[in-house]
């Protein structure tokens, strides 16, 4: 759904599904990169509100994810399905991030595929 928004207002809504790529260099970069800047902008930009939110519980949702597969990796058939499974997460949470962050920056308020609302 496409909303009126300023070019700041996408250009941070952008920021925030961007900056989950922290943590390909921080530990929780990924979770705490969206948060930041929800946090920041959250009260002055209604899409900054919606879809910091929605990068925040889409990276909670990953994190889940790859601690389910960590756990998997202590079963025999665990290792066999959770080392490919993990480079599929990745690659995933890699496609989904751009794609969200495109159409943010469009003004459209992305919702992610196999997100958990926590927030």
């Amino acid at each position: 759904m496409e909303i009126v928004t300023t070019k700041e207002e996408r250009t941070w809504s952008m920021v925030a599904h961007l900056s989950a790529f922290i943590g390909h260099f921080i530990p929780f970069g990924h979770i705490i990169g969206p948060l930041v800047i929800w946090i920041l902008k959250k009260d002055q930009m209604p899409l900054v509100d919606d879809q910091g939110k929605e990068a925040l519980n889409f990276q909670i949702a990953v994190t889940i994810y790859a601690a389910i597969l960590i756990a998997l990796c202590f079963t025999i058939v665990g290792i066999v399905l959770a080392i490919p499974l993990g480079f599929v997460l990745w690659f995933f949470d890699i496609i989904v991030v751009i794609i969200a962050a495109v159409k943010a920056n469009e003004g459209v308020r992305y919702r992610y595929p196999m997100s958990i609302r926590f927030i």
